[in-house]
């Protein structure tokens, strides 16, 4: 059951993917919990190196900071469904779930013109109901392969996590914000981005968003 609920590769509750298949030197960098006013920060770094994300956005966070939830569209890069309230959806009712998501979904729609076509379970945890919501909105689920760890970790360990792991395919898992927090401190988060892409990019990896990743084009 635990694996069901919280694996990385588990669909057990919905359609879900984690990586795609290995063959080329793509990745996708994502962060949870945003928008919030440290997100312009991450932007920076990413159209400097030009570069594409995709950010799991909070419905509400979205409903507090309009303006940067479009600039991360208006950048080029992808949304994503983390939920309205970033709750933890373990022994929650079907109803719940959709509400969470709907809300969410509309807040970003919009907000940011565009509609998100992947989800992220807070803390990575799914439930009963997640199949049907996902079936109702559109959505796949999006876990990762690698997670950095940056809500407690230095940027150097961030950094060492990440690059030292990195192979094709992955989805990478980093946060602009810490949870429904108005005002996060995502210093070392901000410091690892810095670090962490150009470095992907001297060892020849192409980053995408998680759409382009898991539905190449031919």
């Amino acid at each position: 059951m635990a694996w069901a609920v919280r694996g990385r590769s588990s669909s057990a509750f919905g359609p879900s993917v984690w990586r795609a298949a290995p063959g080329r030197k793509a990745i996708a960098l994502t962060f949870d919990d945003g928008p919030t006013p440290a997100t312009p920060e991450i932007l920076d770094i990413l159209a400097h190196y030009r570069v594409a994300a995709t950010f799991f956005q909070i419905g509400s966070q979205v409903l507090s900071f309009p303006d940067i939830a479009r600039a991360v569209v208006t950048a080029g890069h992808e949304t994503g469904n983390h939920s309205h309230t970033h709750p933890n959806f373990a022994l929650t009712r079907p109803n719940f779930i959709r509400g969470e998501f709907e809300r969410a979904q509309d807040a970003i729609r919009q907000h940011t013109g565009q509609t998100p076509r992947f989800m992220r379970a807070p803390f990575g945890v799914r439930w009963f109901g997640f199949g049907e919501m996902q079936k109702r909105l559109g959505l796949t689920g999006a876990m990762w392969s690698i997670i950095g760890l940056d809500w407690k970790l230095p940027a150097e360990a961030i950094v060492h996590r990440v690059v030292s792991r990195v192979t094709g395919g992955d989805i990478i898992c980093l946060h602009d914000g810490r949870g429904t927090l108005k005002d996060s401190d995502i210093k070392p988060t901000i410091e690892a981005v810095r670090r962490i892409v150009p470095s992907l990019l001297e060892k020849g990896y192409h980053f995408e968003t998680v759409s382009q990743l898991i539905c190449p084009t031919k």
